[in-house]
């Protein structure tokens, strides 16, 4: 079974680099439409339900602002 995880990222730290989108297998996150108050577009979780807490994004975000979360196993 797959791990089943949830990503949390601080928008106000957020600088748009877009790295933790590239590194997402199942890609959860997406460019958000709301500017954040630095004036970059963060990043945000789109599809939190495919997240399978693999930690790619939190390994590649720069900023450190991106927090993963196991929740254990999804269910079939």
């Amino acid at each position: 079974m797959a791990r089943k995880g949830k990503v949390v990222i601080d928008r106000e730290l957020c600088k748009g680099c877009y790295l933790c989108i590239r590194a997402c297998p199942s890609k959860v996150l997406e460019k958000d439409n709301k500017i954040n108050s630095g004036g970059s577009y963060p990043s945000v979780p789109v599809r939190p339900e495919d997240c399978i807490a693999c930690g790619n994004c939190y390994e590649m975000c720069p900023d450190v602002c991106i927090q993963v979360f196991e929740l254990g196993e999804a269910s079939a």
